[in-house]
């Protein structure tokens, strides 16, 4: 039996200006070394969800398990061993690219021989070599896509968790971030990959969820709940099967 890498119980967010939970009720449990897809319309709740399982929200009630260790009591332990890509590029913008890496490596405590040689080999990889010592306020939104997901892996993290990493960036930046998500997922990195791009989930994912006004409606591993659905040929037809075709915005 696989050990979880992530374990949510009841968990439940409400804010105080909404009517509705944003979050309800989620049962989840995320084997280690999966490529779990957390997929849902706008405003689904997936956004939240990722914010509880990083400790950077408190859920109104349940559980929260990364590792074996309870979010967010032991929130700083967690954050050692996970890499996190916010939807919203949390770079500074008058820095260069380098001296971004530079500081995420300082702050998770790694010494600077290593860090320098993380990010001379990740910049390479993702094609930002030559513009190393350029302000990030200069870069394209797929060249800081791109940089923040380095940041994320900079420390080699057991889990990495990614929300929409490529919303917004070009086809070249979108096929190279995949690529090398499938290159994590062959390292056995755990990755939790929140999107509404069916397609991309369709391509890296083992696993896949599907929340939908807060609820977890579905859950398994890929093959799996495309085997229950055998009417859905693809992803995103068992995708609008489960949350309707009404436009969300």
């Amino acid at each position: 039996m696989s050990t979880s890498v992530v374990q949510l119980q009841h968990l439940t967010k409400h804010y105080s200006h909404s009517s509705k939970p944003a979050v309800s009720n989620v049962n989840l449990d995320i084997p280690e070394g999966a490529v779990f897809g957390l997929l849902g319309p706008n405003g689904a709740g997936k956004s939240t969800t990722v914010m509880m399982l990083c400790g950077l929200l408190r859920p109104n009630s349940g559980n929260v398990s990364v590792m074996g260790l309870s979010m967010p009591e032991h929130g700083a332990a967690v954050r050692k061993k996970i890499g996190v890509a916010p939807q919203e590029i949390a770079l500074f913008p008058s820095l260069t690219a380098y001296e971004n890496l530079f500081y995420f490596g300082r702050m998770y405590g790694l010494p600077a021989p290593f860090i320098r040689e993380q990010i001379n080999k990740y910049l390479q990889v993702f094609g930002l070599a030559e513009k190393a010592n350029k302000p990030v306020n200069t870069f394209s939104g797929g060249m800081k896509k791109r940089l923040n997901l380095i940041a994320a892996i900079l420390h080699k993290p057991s889990l990495v968790i990614l929300d929409e990493p490529t919303a917004g960036v070009d086809v070249q930046s979108r096929n190279m971030i995949l690529d090398f998500l499938n290159e994590l997922k062959g390292q056995g990195t755990s990755i939790i990959y929140s999107s509404h791009v069916l397609e991309e989930a369709e391509r890296i994912c083992t696993h896949v969820g599907i929340i939908d006004e807060g609820r977890l409606i579905l859950s398994g591993t890929l093959r799996a709940v495309m085997e229950e659905h055998p009417e859905c040929k693809t992803l995103e037809q068992l995708f609008l099967k489960l949350t309707g075709k009404n436009i969300r915005d």
